[in-house]
Protein backbone atom coordinates (compact mmCIF):
# COMPACT_ATOMS: atom_id res chain seq x y z
CA UNK A 1 0.00 0.00 0.00
CA UNK A 2 1.26 3.50 -0.84
CA UNK A 3 0.60 6.49 1.37
CA UNK A 4 1.14 10.07 0.19
CA UNK A 5 1.21 12.59 3.01
CA UNK A 6 0.56 16.28 2.32
CA UNK A 7 1.90 18.86 4.76
CA UNK A 8 2.00 22.64 4.92
CA UNK A 9 4.23 24.62 2.57
CA UNK A 10 5.69 26.34 5.61
CA UNK A 11 7.46 23.26 6.89
CA UNK A 12 9.80 21.06 4.93
CA UNK A 13 11.29 17.86 6.21
CA UNK A 14 15.05 18.09 6.58
CA UNK A 15 15.60 14.43 5.83
CA UNK A 16 14.06 15.07 3.12
CA UNK A 17 22.93 13.07 -23.61
CA UNK A 18 24.46 10.57 -25.27
CA UNK A 19 28.18 10.52 -24.82
CA UNK A 20 31.05 8.73 -26.45
CA UNK A 21 33.39 6.60 -24.37
CA UNK A 22 35.77 9.55 -24.29
CA UNK A 23 33.06 11.72 -22.73
CA UNK A 24 33.79 10.37 -19.30
CA UNK A 25 37.42 11.45 -19.04
CA UNK A 26 37.84 13.39 -15.83
CA UNK A 27 38.19 17.14 -15.67
CA UNK A 28 40.02 18.99 -12.92
CA UNK A 29 39.63 17.46 -9.47
CA UNK A 30 37.46 19.18 -6.94
CA UNK A 31 38.74 18.91 -3.41
CA UNK A 32 36.45 21.05 -1.32
CA UNK A 33 33.00 20.06 -0.18
CA UNK A 34 30.19 22.30 0.87
CA UNK A 35 29.18 21.31 4.33
CA UNK A 36 25.52 20.35 4.72
CA UNK A 37 23.83 21.53 7.86
CA UNK A 38 22.75 18.74 10.14
CA UNK A 39 19.26 18.30 11.51
CA UNK A 40 18.09 21.66 10.23
CA UNK A 41 14.41 22.44 9.85
CA UNK A 42 13.92 25.28 7.39
CA UNK A 43 11.01 27.69 7.63
CA UNK A 44 9.83 29.13 4.34
CA UNK A 45 6.75 30.78 2.95
CA UNK A 46 7.45 29.71 -0.63
CA UNK A 47 6.03 28.24 -2.67
CA UNK A 48 2.33 28.61 -2.06
CA UNK A 49 1.38 25.07 -2.74
CA UNK A 50 1.96 21.76 -1.09
CA UNK A 51 4.93 19.71 -0.05
CA UNK A 52 5.07 15.97 0.31
CA UNK A 53 6.50 14.71 3.57
CA UNK A 54 9.50 12.43 3.52
CA UNK A 55 9.31 9.23 5.54
CA UNK A 56 11.28 6.07 6.03
CA UNK A 57 10.99 3.84 3.00
CA UNK A 58 11.30 6.70 0.52
CA UNK A 59 11.74 5.95 -3.13
CA UNK A 60 13.12 7.89 -6.05
CA UNK A 61 10.07 10.14 -5.78
CA UNK A 62 11.03 10.84 -2.14
CA UNK A 63 7.42 11.34 -1.11
CA UNK A 64 6.28 7.75 -0.99
CA UNK A 65 6.01 5.71 2.13
CA UNK A 66 5.63 2.23 0.73
CA UNK A 67 5.41 -1.20 2.21
CA UNK A 68 6.60 -3.52 -0.53
CA UNK A 69 4.78 -6.74 -1.21
CA UNK A 70 7.58 -9.26 -0.83
CA UNK A 71 5.35 -11.91 -2.36
CA UNK A 72 4.72 -9.80 -5.45
CA UNK A 73 5.66 -11.11 -8.87
CA UNK A 74 7.70 -8.09 -9.82
CA UNK A 75 9.38 -7.97 -6.43
CA UNK A 76 10.73 -11.43 -7.22
CA UNK A 77 11.68 -10.42 -10.77
CA UNK A 78 13.54 -7.39 -9.41
CA UNK A 79 15.41 -9.57 -6.91
CA UNK A 80 16.53 -11.92 -9.66
CA UNK A 81 17.49 -9.10 -12.00
CA UNK A 82 19.70 -7.22 -9.54
CA UNK A 83 21.42 -10.42 -8.43
CA UNK A 84 22.10 -11.46 -12.04
CA UNK A 85 23.50 -8.00 -12.71
CA UNK A 86 25.95 -8.35 -9.82
CA UNK A 87 26.82 -11.95 -10.63
CA UNK A 88 27.57 -11.25 -14.30
CA UNK A 89 28.94 -7.71 -14.30
CA UNK A 90 30.66 -6.99 -11.01
CA UNK A 91 34.42 -6.55 -11.22
CA UNK A 92 35.82 -7.40 -7.79
CA UNK A 93 39.27 -6.08 -8.59
CA UNK A 94 38.14 -2.64 -9.75
CA UNK A 95 35.05 -2.34 -7.52
CA UNK A 96 33.12 -1.30 -10.62
CA UNK A 97 30.90 -2.92 -13.17
CA UNK A 98 32.31 -4.52 -16.30
CA UNK A 99 31.28 -2.78 -19.52
CA UNK A 100 29.93 -5.96 -21.06
CA UNK A 101 29.46 -9.70 -20.72
CA UNK A 102 30.61 -12.41 -21.34
CA UNK A 103 33.87 -10.73 -22.43
CA UNK A 104 33.87 -8.77 -19.18
CA UNK A 105 35.46 -5.78 -20.82
CA UNK A 106 36.57 -2.91 -18.64
CA UNK A 107 38.16 -0.75 -21.32
CA UNK A 108 36.28 2.50 -20.69
CA UNK A 109 35.36 4.64 -17.73
CA UNK A 110 31.60 5.05 -18.07
CA UNK A 111 30.90 7.66 -15.40
CA UNK A 112 27.25 8.10 -16.33
CA UNK A 113 26.62 4.36 -16.58
CA UNK A 114 28.01 4.02 -13.06
CA UNK A 115 25.69 6.79 -11.89
CA UNK A 116 22.73 4.78 -13.12
CA UNK A 117 24.27 1.70 -11.54
CA UNK A 118 24.22 3.52 -8.20
CA UNK A 119 20.64 4.62 -8.86
CA UNK A 120 19.64 1.02 -9.55
CA UNK A 121 21.38 -0.14 -6.37
CA UNK A 122 19.38 2.55 -4.56
CA UNK A 123 16.21 0.96 -5.94
CA UNK A 124 17.22 -2.43 -4.55
CA UNK A 125 18.41 -1.00 -1.22
CA UNK A 126 15.22 0.95 -0.64
CA UNK A 127 13.06 -1.99 -1.69
CA UNK A 128 14.80 -4.62 0.43
CA UNK A 129 16.70 -2.77 3.15
CA UNK A 130 19.68 -5.02 2.37
CA UNK A 131 22.87 -3.18 3.34
CA UNK A 132 24.79 -5.21 0.79
CA UNK A 133 23.39 -3.07 -2.04
CA UNK A 134 24.48 0.10 -0.29
CA UNK A 135 27.96 -1.34 0.07
CA UNK A 136 28.19 -1.98 -3.66
CA UNK A 137 27.13 1.61 -4.29
CA UNK A 138 29.73 2.90 -1.83
CA UNK A 139 32.41 0.82 -3.53
CA UNK A 140 31.51 2.33 -6.90
CA UNK A 141 31.50 5.82 -5.46
CA UNK A 142 34.89 5.40 -3.82
CA UNK A 143 36.37 4.02 -7.02
CA UNK A 144 34.97 6.87 -9.11
CA UNK A 145 36.41 9.50 -6.79
CA UNK A 146 39.85 7.85 -6.87
CA UNK A 147 39.99 7.16 -10.60
CA UNK A 148 38.28 10.42 -11.59
CA UNK A 149 40.39 12.58 -9.24
CA UNK A 150 37.20 13.82 -7.63
CA UNK A 151 33.46 13.52 -8.14
CA UNK A 152 33.08 16.16 -10.88
CA UNK A 153 33.81 15.88 -14.59
CA UNK A 154 33.46 17.81 -17.86
CA UNK A 155 29.89 16.78 -18.64
CA UNK A 156 27.02 18.45 -16.84
CA UNK A 157 24.52 15.73 -17.69
CA UNK A 158 26.82 13.03 -16.31
CA UNK A 159 27.20 14.93 -13.05
CA UNK A 160 23.44 15.38 -12.82
CA UNK A 161 22.84 11.63 -13.02
CA UNK A 162 25.40 11.10 -10.26
CA UNK A 163 23.92 13.78 -8.02
CA UNK A 164 20.38 12.46 -8.43
CA UNK A 165 21.51 8.95 -7.48
CA UNK A 166 23.55 10.06 -4.46
CA UNK A 167 20.79 12.33 -3.17
CA UNK A 168 18.55 9.26 -2.94
CA UNK A 169 21.09 7.57 -0.67
CA UNK A 170 21.32 10.72 1.45
CA UNK A 171 17.55 10.94 1.77
CA UNK A 172 17.40 7.32 2.81
CA UNK A 173 20.38 7.16 5.18
CA UNK A 174 21.12 10.73 6.28
CA UNK A 175 24.85 10.07 5.80
CA UNK A 176 26.59 13.40 5.25
CA UNK A 177 29.12 12.08 2.74
CA UNK A 178 26.34 11.78 0.19
CA UNK A 179 25.17 15.34 0.83
CA UNK A 180 28.74 16.60 0.47
CA UNK A 181 29.18 14.96 -2.90
CA UNK A 182 25.78 16.15 -4.09
CA UNK A 183 26.50 19.73 -3.06
CA UNK A 184 29.90 19.65 -4.75
CA UNK A 185 28.29 18.41 -7.95
CA UNK A 186 25.45 20.92 -7.76
CA UNK A 187 27.75 23.90 -7.31
CA UNK A 188 29.69 22.78 -10.39
CA UNK A 189 26.52 22.11 -12.40
CA UNK A 190 25.04 25.53 -11.65
CA UNK A 191 28.11 27.03 -13.32
CA UNK A 192 26.87 25.55 -16.58
CA UNK A 193 24.04 28.09 -16.87
CA UNK A 194 24.86 30.86 -19.35
CA UNK A 195 23.11 33.18 -21.82
CA UNK A 196 24.15 31.33 -24.97
CA UNK A 197 21.05 30.22 -26.91
CA UNK A 198 18.88 32.24 -24.54
CA UNK A 199 19.90 30.47 -21.34
CA UNK A 200 19.96 26.92 -20.08
CA UNK A 201 22.67 24.65 -18.74
CA UNK A 202 25.34 23.58 -21.20
CA UNK A 203 26.05 19.98 -22.09
CA UNK A 204 29.75 20.19 -21.28
CA UNK A 205 32.29 22.68 -20.02
CA UNK A 206 34.18 22.79 -23.32
CA UNK A 207 31.00 23.46 -25.35
CA UNK A 208 29.10 26.10 -23.42
CA UNK A 209 26.92 27.19 -26.35
CA UNK A 210 25.30 23.76 -26.84
CA UNK A 211 22.22 23.29 -24.69
CA UNK A 212 20.29 20.03 -24.53
CA UNK A 213 17.52 18.23 -22.70
CA UNK A 214 19.87 15.77 -20.94
CA UNK A 215 21.52 18.69 -19.12
CA UNK A 216 18.42 20.74 -18.37
CA UNK A 217 15.49 18.47 -17.51
CA UNK A 218 17.53 16.42 -14.99
CA UNK A 219 18.72 19.73 -13.49
CA UNK A 220 15.09 20.58 -12.74
CA UNK A 221 14.63 17.18 -11.09
CA UNK A 222 17.74 17.65 -8.96
CA UNK A 223 17.03 21.27 -8.02
CA UNK A 224 13.46 20.47 -6.99
CA UNK A 225 14.53 17.52 -4.87
CA UNK A 226 17.30 19.56 -3.26
CA UNK A 227 14.71 22.18 -2.36
CA UNK A 228 12.47 19.59 -0.74
CA UNK A 229 15.41 18.07 1.13
CA UNK A 230 17.25 21.20 2.32
CA UNK A 231 14.69 24.00 1.88
CA UNK A 232 16.90 26.40 -0.08
CA UNK A 233 14.48 28.67 -1.96
CA UNK A 234 17.17 29.48 -4.54
CA UNK A 235 17.09 25.87 -5.70
CA UNK A 236 13.34 26.06 -6.20
CA UNK A 237 13.63 29.29 -8.19
CA UNK A 238 16.37 27.80 -10.35
CA UNK A 239 14.31 24.68 -10.96
CA UNK A 240 11.46 26.83 -12.32
CA UNK A 241 13.86 28.94 -14.38
CA UNK A 242 15.50 25.93 -16.03
CA UNK A 243 12.11 24.31 -16.62
CA UNK A 244 10.78 27.37 -18.43
CA UNK A 245 13.88 27.43 -20.64
CA UNK A 246 13.54 23.73 -21.43
CA UNK A 247 9.83 24.02 -22.19
CA UNK A 248 10.19 27.14 -24.34
CA UNK A 249 13.24 25.98 -26.29
CA UNK A 250 13.18 22.18 -26.56
CA UNK A 251 9.55 21.03 -26.35
CA UNK A 252 6.86 21.04 -29.04
CA UNK A 253 3.97 22.82 -27.34
CA UNK A 254 1.38 21.02 -29.48
CA UNK A 255 2.51 17.39 -29.36
CA UNK A 256 4.66 17.28 -26.24
CA UNK A 257 7.63 15.93 -28.21
CA UNK A 258 10.90 16.71 -26.44
CA UNK A 259 13.78 17.66 -28.71
CA UNK A 260 17.33 16.69 -27.84
CA UNK A 261 19.26 19.96 -28.09
CA UNK A 262 20.04 23.26 -29.76
CA UNK A 263 23.24 24.53 -31.44
CA UNK A 264 25.09 21.23 -31.34
CA UNK A 265 26.90 22.15 -34.57
CA UNK A 266 27.17 25.86 -33.84
CA UNK A 267 24.43 26.82 -36.27
CA UNK A 268 21.61 27.54 -33.81
CA UNK A 269 19.52 24.65 -35.11
CA UNK A 270 17.39 22.43 -32.92
CA UNK A 271 17.92 18.68 -33.34
CA UNK A 272 14.25 17.91 -33.87
CA UNK A 273 15.10 14.66 -35.66
CA UNK A 274 16.91 13.34 -32.58
CA UNK A 275 13.93 11.77 -30.88
CA UNK A 276 14.87 9.68 -27.86
CA UNK A 277 12.98 7.98 -25.05
CA UNK A 278 15.22 9.34 -22.31
CA UNK A 279 14.66 12.99 -23.28
CA UNK A 280 10.96 12.46 -22.75
CA UNK A 281 11.58 10.61 -19.51
CA UNK A 282 13.51 13.40 -17.85
CA UNK A 283 11.12 16.13 -19.02
CA UNK A 284 8.23 14.11 -17.59
CA UNK A 285 10.21 13.79 -14.35
CA UNK A 286 10.87 17.53 -14.26
CA UNK A 287 7.17 18.34 -14.56
CA UNK A 288 6.27 15.82 -11.88
CA UNK A 289 8.79 17.28 -9.42
CA UNK A 290 7.53 20.84 -9.86
CA UNK A 291 3.92 19.73 -9.62
CA UNK A 292 4.66 18.02 -6.31
CA UNK A 293 6.06 21.25 -4.90
CA UNK A 294 3.58 23.76 -6.31
CA UNK A 295 0.39 21.83 -7.02
CA UNK A 296 0.15 23.80 -10.27
CA UNK A 297 -1.71 21.72 -12.85
CA UNK A 298 0.33 23.06 -15.76
CA UNK A 299 3.31 20.96 -14.71
CA UNK A 300 1.24 17.81 -14.45
CA UNK A 301 -0.42 18.46 -17.79
CA UNK A 302 2.97 19.02 -19.44
CA UNK A 303 4.17 15.69 -18.08
CA UNK A 304 1.05 13.89 -19.22
CA UNK A 305 1.27 15.34 -22.71
CA UNK A 306 4.86 14.20 -23.19
CA UNK A 307 4.06 10.82 -21.64
CA UNK A 308 1.20 10.34 -24.09
CA UNK A 309 3.47 11.30 -26.99
CA UNK A 310 6.24 8.96 -25.86
CA UNK A 311 3.94 5.97 -25.39
CA UNK A 312 2.31 6.52 -28.78
CA UNK A 313 5.63 7.09 -30.54
CA UNK A 314 8.07 4.69 -28.92
CA UNK A 315 5.92 1.71 -28.04
CA UNK A 316 5.40 -1.20 -30.43
CA UNK A 317 2.04 -2.77 -29.63
CA UNK A 318 2.66 -5.86 -31.71
CA UNK A 319 5.94 -6.73 -30.03
CA UNK A 320 5.11 -5.37 -26.61
CA UNK A 321 8.32 -3.39 -26.43
CA UNK A 322 9.74 0.08 -26.70
CA UNK A 323 10.94 0.51 -30.27
CA UNK A 324 14.09 2.37 -29.28
CA UNK A 325 16.88 -0.14 -28.83
CA UNK A 326 20.60 -0.42 -29.07
CA UNK A 327 23.77 -0.93 -27.14
CA UNK A 328 26.29 1.47 -25.66
CA UNK A 329 24.82 4.66 -24.25
CA UNK A 330 21.54 4.03 -26.05
CA UNK A 331 20.98 0.92 -23.98
CA UNK A 332 20.09 3.10 -20.99
CA UNK A 333 17.55 5.31 -22.73
CA UNK A 334 14.40 3.23 -22.27
CA UNK A 335 15.27 2.51 -18.65
CA UNK A 336 15.31 6.24 -17.94
CA UNK A 337 11.91 6.67 -19.60
CA UNK A 338 10.58 3.76 -17.55
CA UNK A 339 11.76 5.32 -14.29
CA UNK A 340 10.08 8.66 -14.84
CA UNK A 341 6.91 7.27 -16.37
CA UNK A 342 6.56 5.37 -13.11
CA UNK A 343 6.94 8.59 -11.16
CA UNK A 344 4.11 10.11 -13.16
CA UNK A 345 1.90 7.07 -12.65
CA UNK A 346 2.41 7.24 -8.88
CA UNK A 347 0.92 10.73 -8.65
CA UNK A 348 -1.53 10.23 -11.53
CA UNK A 349 -2.79 6.63 -11.44
CA UNK A 350 -5.53 7.59 -13.88
CA UNK A 351 -2.85 7.10 -16.54
CA UNK A 352 -3.41 3.36 -16.56
CA UNK A 353 -1.77 3.15 -19.98
CA UNK A 354 1.61 3.56 -18.26
CA UNK A 355 1.11 0.48 -16.13
CA UNK A 356 -0.25 -1.48 -19.11
CA UNK A 357 2.71 -0.70 -21.36
CA UNK A 358 5.36 -1.33 -18.71
CA UNK A 359 3.79 -4.66 -17.81
CA UNK A 360 3.81 -5.64 -21.48
CA UNK A 361 7.51 -4.75 -21.65
CA UNK A 362 8.22 -6.77 -18.51
CA UNK A 363 6.47 -9.87 -19.79
CA UNK A 364 8.19 -9.62 -23.17
CA UNK A 365 11.55 -9.20 -21.46
CA UNK A 366 11.00 -12.22 -19.27
CA UNK A 367 9.54 -14.48 -21.94
CA UNK A 368 11.68 -13.67 -24.95
CA UNK A 369 14.30 -11.11 -23.96
CA UNK A 370 16.37 -12.94 -21.35
CA UNK A 371 19.08 -15.51 -21.92
CA UNK A 372 19.66 -18.58 -19.80
CA UNK A 373 22.35 -16.68 -17.93
CA UNK A 374 19.85 -13.97 -17.02
CA UNK A 375 21.23 -11.47 -19.52
CA UNK A 376 18.96 -8.87 -21.06
CA UNK A 377 19.17 -8.19 -24.78
CA UNK A 378 19.74 -4.98 -26.65
CA UNK A 379 16.99 -5.03 -29.30
CA UNK A 380 14.17 -3.43 -27.38
CA UNK A 381 13.13 -6.17 -24.99
CA UNK A 382 13.39 -9.04 -27.44
CA UNK A 383 16.15 -11.54 -28.20
CA UNK A 384 18.76 -10.32 -30.63
CA UNK A 385 21.53 -12.87 -30.56
CA UNK A 386 24.94 -11.37 -30.08
CA UNK A 387 28.19 -12.16 -28.35
CA UNK A 388 28.20 -9.03 -26.24
CA UNK A 389 25.69 -7.78 -23.69
CA UNK A 390 26.35 -4.23 -22.53
CA UNK A 391 25.99 -3.08 -18.93
CA UNK A 392 23.75 -0.23 -20.08
CA UNK A 393 21.12 -2.65 -21.39
CA UNK A 394 21.20 -4.68 -18.19
CA UNK A 395 20.61 -1.58 -16.10
CA UNK A 396 17.52 -0.71 -18.17
CA UNK A 397 16.12 -4.19 -17.61
CA UNK A 398 16.71 -4.03 -13.87
CA UNK A 399 15.05 -0.60 -13.74
CA UNK A 400 11.97 -1.98 -15.48
CA UNK A 401 11.45 -4.67 -12.87
CA UNK A 402 12.24 -2.33 -9.98
CA UNK A 403 9.68 0.19 -11.21
CA UNK A 404 7.03 -2.48 -11.58
CA UNK A 405 7.75 -3.70 -8.06
CA UNK A 406 6.62 -0.22 -6.99
CA UNK A 407 3.57 -0.15 -9.27
CA UNK A 408 2.29 -3.55 -8.13
CA UNK A 409 1.90 -2.14 -4.62
CA UNK A 410 -0.64 0.39 -5.86
CA UNK A 411 -3.27 -2.20 -6.71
Amino acid sequence: MILILIISATAISACGGTADISDDIASQPQTEFIEAEENKETETTEPAGFIFDVKEGILFMENINIEFNKDGKYYAYADTAIENLLANYWNERRNLFYDSYPQKNASAFHYWWYAHGIDTLADAYIRTGNERYKQYADNILDRIVRQNSGITNDYYDDMLWMAIALLRFYDKTGEEKYAEYVNTLWEDIKGGWNDNMGGGIAWRKSQLDYKNTPSNAPAVILAARLYRTFGNAEDFELAKKIYEYQKKTLVDSITGQVWDGINREGNGRIDKNWNFTYCHGVYIGAGVELYKITGEEVYLEDAKKSAKYSLETFFNERNGTFTESGEGDGGLFKGILTRYLTGLYIISPDMTVIKEKLEMCAETLRESGTTEEGLFVRNGYRIFRDDRYDLSVQLSGVMLYEMLSIIENMD
